[in-house]
């Protein structure tokens, strides 16, 4: 099986990881309120890890990563947070989990907050892509399962508002879903030129790297913060971070 399509099933599971998150609302359809900000956490701590453990130290790396440096690894890093900056400011959307998500009366909104998830789907599928780009078949495994892991809450996370603005359960399911398949998108480009271009691997990995990195700081750390359960979230971001470290050290 070419490497190509191994990094393309493997963004393919991480992504539907996201709809299994969004199953308690079949169920649970007002969603765990609190709870979901200590989900979030955890799925902050598994990405901050991936990033460091699974894609930056790689990076550095010049016999698994020839072409790559301290120099290329730094610029990759502050690519990866310009680009989703840029991104943030040029396609209008909602934060990831807004203290008033609860109260959201506006379908636009709704749809506003699906398409935030989306556009950090993105670089998670990126990171995938290039986690099998790099011929380390374990550490693109501990990629998909980390970023599988921390899909779920963010699933949860689509489905809630859109149950508060009208939609039925099963199209909150569906439309929660379909908003981690963008993550097969990144892999296939991601794979697509690591395989043709060798030399941007260090860079992609990377820059991948990075946009996780700005994507817990700028989003998911905050919006933990203000429910009061913030220590709470904090522990379980460290949890999180450890559990993804783990994962790396035994499949890496």
């Amino acid at each position: 099986m070419s490497i190509i399509l191994i990094g393309l099933l493997a963004s393919l599971l991480a992504g539907l990881a996201t709809g299994v998150g969004a199953l308690p609302v079949v169920f649970w359809p007002r969603g765990p309120g609190r709870l979901l900000d200590v989900m979030l956490g955890f799925a902050a701590g598994v990405m901050l890890a991936a990033a460091v453990f699974c894609l930056i130290i790689p990076a550095l790396d010049p016999e698994s990563t020839p072409g790559g440096g301290l120099l290329v690894v730094v610029i990759g890093i502050l690519a990866g947070a310009l680009f989703l900056h840029v991104v943030d400011r040029l396609v209008p959307h909602q934060h990831l989990v807004h203290e008033n998500c609860v109260d959201m009366v506006a379908a636009r909104r709704a749809w506003l907050f699906v398409l935030a998830i989306a556009i950090h789907n993105f670089p998670e599928g990126l990171a995938v892509g290039l986690g099998f780009a790099s011929g380390d078949l374990g550490r693109g495994t501990a990629l998909t399962i980390g970023i599988g892991l921390q899909n779920i809450p963010e699933g949860l996370a689509v489905a809630v508002p859109l149950i508060l603005v009208g939609y039925s359960r099963g199209q909150a399911l569906l439309i929660a879903t379909l908003s981690g398949l963008v993550e097969p998108l990144g892999a296939l480009l991601a794979v697509s030129l690591a395989t043709i271009f060798q030399t941007i691997l260090p860079f992609g990995l990377a820059f991948a790297g990075g946009a996780m990195i700005f994507v817990v700081v700028d989003e998911i750390i905050r919006e933990t913060h203000r429910r009061g359960v913030g220590r709470l979230a904090s522990g379980a971001l460290m949890a999180g971070f450890v559990i993804m470290m783990t994962l790396d050290h035994l499949l890496g």
